[in-house]
């Protein structure tokens, strides 16, 4: 039968293929390259994601398991990552989500809306002097945008982008990569460290001088003094804002474009029917979305499709092939974008369900119809094969487009 292979390089570029024949024929089995059993069935998949007692704390155990030359070179990656609210469980969870959730409310996203609308715009006008010649679609538009808007909400000046986006790349490496990049903790750790200083003298600032940004209102929690958001606490939920305030929405705008220039007739239903947008952004999401995996472990002997799952092992929830089961979706490997419901598992499921789901979503709806309006032509400079390999973020890093005319 076959076996997931973390290291196959066709998982990143094309994996659909692949993930079918696993969800078909192995469906749940034992991967020693993960230490841990994979699901790829919709309903395994959802059971695992909203089980209570399925942990996301995967650094604790993982910080656990080293000797103690390995714990001094991953310190600082534990004591700000595993503070992260994707990795703790309730009632630490309970607590920072509800810290936390006041700046993705409706009313908080209508407020943004306008300002993601002009930057779109800006970014979009920024592209017409490169019709000539092939321009980098991730650089020049999917990676800035979302970017920018989270630094706008943290307070983060926009100059800060390029250090800000080298410290993601590598934090990136801790977080779920399948490559054994060499010195993979120490640039980690570089990345961590540095973003951290940064946020310690953003932070400094808005002490003396608050802000009307997310950054200012985390301060004045912490600084209420009542416990319920430590030194520790503030700055890695500013370093998760940043890191996953981005690379998840990129990788969506990349891919959904990807998909719209290799499929000419879905592009010009897209933009002649833009009722649509909305669910075409939840399509996306299913097609090919930016959440290939998501990683539980059990603290309680679980059964999956016969199998025992021992209390302490990991579980890795395979969102992409979960997405495309026929048991869930018709047709699920054609695009469509009128489709509903549609119950993908991109941001997750149960209690770890993504907090900033909605503004991922309000930034694709606003971005996808503004660029391919503006350049319906725009077509794929060769196949993009320069990919993202981790377990749990996956995209293009570039994708070399030729605009054509604008409209």
């Amino acid at each position: 039968m076959p076996v997931f292979d973390p290291t196959d390089i066709a998982l990143h570029t094309d994996p659909y293929g692949r993930l079918k024949l696993l969800r078909e024929e192995n469906p749940v089995h034992y991967v020693p390259a993960l230490k841990g059993w994979a699901v790829f069935r919709y309903g395994d998949v959802q059971s695992v994601l909203r089980a209570p007692d399925m942990s996301a704390d995967k650094i604790t155990p993982f910080y656990r398991s080293l000797g103690p030359e390995q714990r001094s070179q991953v310190q600082v990656l534990v004591d700000y990552l595993g503070r992260w609210l994707v990795f703790r469980d309730p009632p630490d969870h309970t607590r920072l989500r509800g810290l936390v959730a006041r700046a993705f409310t409706p009313r908080a996203l209508a407020e943004l809306r306008p300002g993601v609308e002009r930057l779109v715009e800006t970014l979009i006008d920024r592209l017409h002097d490169k019709q000539d010649g092939p321009v980098d679609l991730v650089a020049e538009f999917a990676n800035p945008l979302p970017a920018y808007v989270i630094m706008d909400m943290l307070g983060v000046p926009r100059g800060m982008l390029d250090d800000m986006r080298a410290w993601s790349e590598d934090i990136k490496l801790f977080i779920g990569t399948a490559r054994q990049t060499p010195d993979k903790y120490a640039l980690a750790r570089r990345g961590v460290e540095a973003m951290a200083d940064a946020f310690r003298k953003l932070i400094d600032e808005r002490r003396t001088r608050p802000q009307s940004d997310v950054l200012s209102s985390l301060v004045s929690v912490h600084d209420a003094q009542d416990g319920r958001l430590i030194d520790e606490e503030l700055i890695a939920t500013a370093i998760l804002f940043l890191f996953a305030g981005h690379e998840t929405t990129a990788s969506l705008i990349s891919m959904a474009s990807i998909e719209l220039m290799r499929h000419p007739h879905v592009r010009d239903e897209f933009l002649a029917h833009a009722e649509f947008t909305g669910t075409a952004v939840e399509e996306f999401l299913r097609y090919d979305g930016p959440t290939p995996s998501m990683m539980r472990i059990a603290t309680v002997d679980h059964e999956i499709d016969g199998r025992p799952i021992r209390a302490g092992e990991r579980v890795w929830a395979f969102i992409g092939a979960a997405n495309r089961d026929p048991a869930e979706f018709s047709d699920p490997d054609l695009i469509d974008i009128a489709r509903a419901p549609n119950r993908h598992v991109t941001f997750g499921f149960g209690p770890h369900f993504c907090l900033g789901a909605p503004l991922a979503r309000m930034e694709a709806q606003i971005a996808l119809p503004a660029l391919h309006r503006r350049y319906p032509q725009m077509s794929l400079v060769g196949a993009p094969d320069d990919w993202n390999d981790g377990l749990t973020l996956r995209g293009p890093r570039r994708v070399m487009v030729q605009l054509g005319r604008a409209a």
